[in-house]
């Protein structure tokens, strides 16, 4: 399995100020934006990306407090299949560390999340059959077969924004960034 970067989500203190930055200064444009926990009205999470490939290169989420604390929401790498997400997955419980696992799937990809042995938080994902508006969380179970698993995203998803089959979305992505 090979693990590729994919990106990097922040906490940050001035959303404002870091969207003119990466934008104006980097060229990053916003791919999507919207409620990181619909119980918490007002706490959106902002995303960016340069290319059409992918959905987010960063992410901001305005948490991050004047007392020093860490930039770092998590690192995500994307792997090519759900195999590589439920294998990694299970090398994580047989070494011992998976009692932190937490598979989310989010429409359009699906991961899991973990900490590293010094807490660090990471991701590893493959891209689901769908794009669909983010953000989007759902918890799934890591023993589910591929086939029960898209059937269950298609279900949970269907009637979101934007939802369609992954390559029409990424069509209208990279219209959006203008490649």
């Amino acid at each position: 399995m090979t693990l590729r970067w994919s990106h990097a989500v922040l906490y940050v203190r001035d959303l404002e100020k870091m969207l003119s930055f990466y934008g104006d200064i980097l060229g990053f444009r916003i791919s999507d934006r919207g409620p990181l926990d619909p119980r918490n009205p007002g706490l959106d999470i902002t995303f960016l990306s340069q290319v059409g490939s992918d959905h987010h290169q960063l992410a901001f989420i305005p948490l991050r407090g004047a007392d020093g604390t860490t930039p770092l929401d998590h690192f995500a790498f994307r792997v090519d299949a759900l195999a590589d997400v439920k294998a990694l997955a299970g090398k994580l419980r047989d070494a011992g560390y998976g009692a932190g696992l937490n598979p989310l799937n989010h429409g359009n990809a699906w991961s899991v999340y973990f900490r590293d042995p010094e807490g660090n938080g990471l991701e590893v994902f493959c891209d689901s059959p769908w794009g669909v508006r983010q953000p989007q969380v759902k918890p799934w179970d890591l023993s589910m077969s591929e086939e029960e698993l898209r059937r269950q995203t298609e279900e949970q998803f269907k009637d979101e924004p934007d939802f369609r089959p992954i390559a029409e979305f990424y069509a209208e992505h990279r219209r959006r960034l203008g490649e």
